[in-house]
């Protein structure tokens, strides 16, 4: 019976439904597969990275103390400034910080091996470098204004002492007296260690209340060293020093002597020392010269041997010259007095004293320009004041007429050295003072 096309049809459809199955069963098998695939590499690579991520058997935990961080790292650390008060220990300043018994006096045995703990000064600043828990890191000591002691806290105590980098500079300056060589200084920002060494340098050729005229003057260049990167610095020698007093000029450069010395010396290579200081103290006024007056005490009008210089109690007095202390303890109305041989015909007096610096007795030798005592109003005196007297062959002199000798002159190879030597400082001096 031959098929109708009804039959046909149905036939075709059932076929092409059939095709369709097979095609989208070989379709969803690739798929899984890939995404099976795709699964299975994604979680290799999860475990390969977890793998890595814990492989840490062969890293150690690193220490990394403060000075070894960057400067955003270091901003952890607060830092405490003490400043050490009168009478005041280290120890007990310690006990403000968290520091248990043992490490604080392995601290201190630690720290004294280093730097005597006893030489700490009033206002020694110490710092105290603590972390976000409060817990003392780091502590440092100025020593001084390049040096500083480092008590490293951070894995086991470490006591070290550091010099920091310096350089060093030359200032120039010049000004006019109008009232006095110091205030003026100090009102043109020379600073008041430089001008108290003019002072000593100059204190040989000058009488600072008679000589110094409104006007006068001063030309100065001096070393300035600097710490790097820190606002201290400290002021190391004169370099050249120039005082003009109408037609008479006081000229004066430093120089490195073959025996090694520091000193000064004009051009002609004389040196600026003398064999005694016509003024033995800073700042002084002379209030009383050497000659007959009346005696402000006793009433009589007698033979003033000496000359007054009214200071504050408690000024430091210089040695007048090289010498040997002949005499120290009172002397009737001189009051606590010291008396200086400096060879077989000078000798050098101070009268009126409130005390003797320590150590200055009989017999010890001083230098010139060292402290030997301080101004007082002991004895016959009516306010703090020096009585200073110069004896010649056993006869006091006046001071300030006194025509003292000129101390080392430099000759031949020496005197060469020198002239290159000035002629190198004035030329820097003047480039400074213009530049």
């Amino acid at each position: 019976m031959p098929l109708s096309i009804k039959n046909i049809s149905f036939f075709f459809i059932i076929l092409f439904g059939f095709a369709l199955f097979l095609t989208n069963v070989t379709k969803l098998n690739i798929n899984n597969k890939t995404v099976i695939q795709e699964k299975n590499n994604t979680e290799s690579k999860n475990k390969i990275i977890k793998k890595e991520s814990l492989n840490i058997d062969n890293v150690k935990p690193q220490i990394i103390l403060d000075r070894d961080l960057s400067d955003n790292s270091s901003k952890k650390l607060n830092e405490i400034i003490i400043k050490v008060k009168k009478g005041q220990t280290f120890s007990e300043i310690l006990d403000n910080f968290k520091f248990d018994k043992i490490n604080k006096f392995e601290i201190i045995n630690l720290v004294n091996k280093k730097f005597n703990l006893r030489s700490l000064a009033v206002n020694q600043k110490i710092s105290f470098f603590n972390d976000e828990n409060n817990i003392t890191k780091k502590i440092t000591i100025k020593l001084d204004f390049k040096t500083i002691l480092i008590i490293d806290l951070t894995s086991q105590i470490d006591v070290r002492i550091s010099e920091l980098n310096t350089f060093s500079i030359i200032e120039s300056k010049e000004y006019l007296i109008i009232n006095s060589l110091y205030s003026d200084g100090i009102k043109n920002n020379i600073p008041n260690d430089i001008l108290i060494k003019l002072i000593k340098l100059f204190s040989f050729d000058l009488d600072f209340q008679r000589d110094i005229k409104k006007e006068t003057l001063v030309s100065i260049s001096y070393e300035k060293t600097n710490v790097e990167n820190n606002s201290d610095y400290s002021f190391g020698d004169i370099e050249y020093a120039r005082i003009e007093i109408k037609n008479n000029t006081l000229e004066y450069f430093k120089f490195l002597t073959n025996d090694g010395f520091v000193d000064y010396f004009n051009r002609e290579g004389k040196n600026v020392k003398k064999s005694i200081l016509k003024t033995p103290l800073d700042g002084a006024k002379l209030s009383s010269n050497f000659g007959m007056r009346k005696h402000p005490i006793s009433g009589y009008t007698k033979m003033h041997k000496g000359i007054d210089f009214a200071a504050p109690i408690g000024t430091p007095i210089y040695a007048g010259g090289n010498g040997v202390i002949e005499f120290v303890g009172r002397n009737g109305g001189y009051g606590k007095y010291i008396r200086i041989r400096h060879n077989n015909e000078y000798k050098t007096a101070y009268a009126h004293l409130n005390s003797y610096k320590k150590g200055i007795t009989k017999g010890v030798r001083v230098n010139q320009g060292d402290i030997i005592g301080y101004v007082g109003n002991t004895g016959l005196s009516t306010g703090p004041h020096l009585h200073y007297e110069i004896i010649y062959q056993n006869k006091q002199i006046n001071p300030l007429t006194l025509k003292l000798p000129s101390g080392k002159i430099l000759k031949g190879d020496e005197l060469k050295r020198f002239e290159n030597n000035y002629k190198t400082i004035l030329s820097n001096h003047l480039n400074n003072l213009f530049e």
